[in-house]
């Protein structure tokens, strides 16, 4: 062994002089002073465009209040921002196309979260614990043939 420990305290002193110091992550803005991120759910994706302002959120060109009309799907969207205590900060413009409204807000978030971790990298451990950099992977399972649906059978007759 390289060295002898003697209490806890040692190794904590022991995994501090291991760690070695993280370099500092360059934020990725363009000429404008946007960040870009790309998010996707289900089949739906989301490009999206942050930069400094006074927290408007643009989605296809219409105000997030008449893009998506229920309240839950903007609470989701909102979550990465809240999540970066930035909701006043920053402005956000996407375009999103495929899938229904619930997986163009999902693909929107996941859109945000990451324009705003290339924005300000620092953020970073902010969104990871409520999984918002992370992309669900589920989708609609493909229908097969000899079934009514992905795993519906016809109905059985014995006559």
């Amino acid at each position: 062994m390289a060295e002898a420990v003697e209490s806890l305290s040692s190794i904590k002193d022991l995994n501090v002089k291991a760690a070695a110091p993280k370099a500092p992550v360059a934020a990725k803005i363009d000429k404008l002073g946007r960040s870009y991120g790309t998010g996707r759910r289900k089949t739906a994706t989301a490009r999206v465009w942050v930069k400094r302002g006074t927290g408007k959120i643009t989605v296809n060109g219409k105000d997030i209040a008449d893009y998506f009309a229920r309240p839950v799907l903007r609470l989701m969207i909102r979550q990465p921002l809240e999540a970066a205590k930035r909701e006043t900060e920053l402005d956000i413009v996407c375009t999103v196309k495929g899938s229904g409204l619930t997986g163009q807000a999902g693909a929107v978030r996941h859109g945000i979260a990451r324009a705003i971790v290339e924005f300000e990298p620092e953020l970073r451990p902010a969104m990871r614990p409520q999984k918002l950099l992370t992309r669900d992977p589920r989708a609609v399972e493909r229908k097969k043939y000899g079934k009514a649906k992905a795993r519906r059978s016809f109905q059985f007759s014995k006559r």
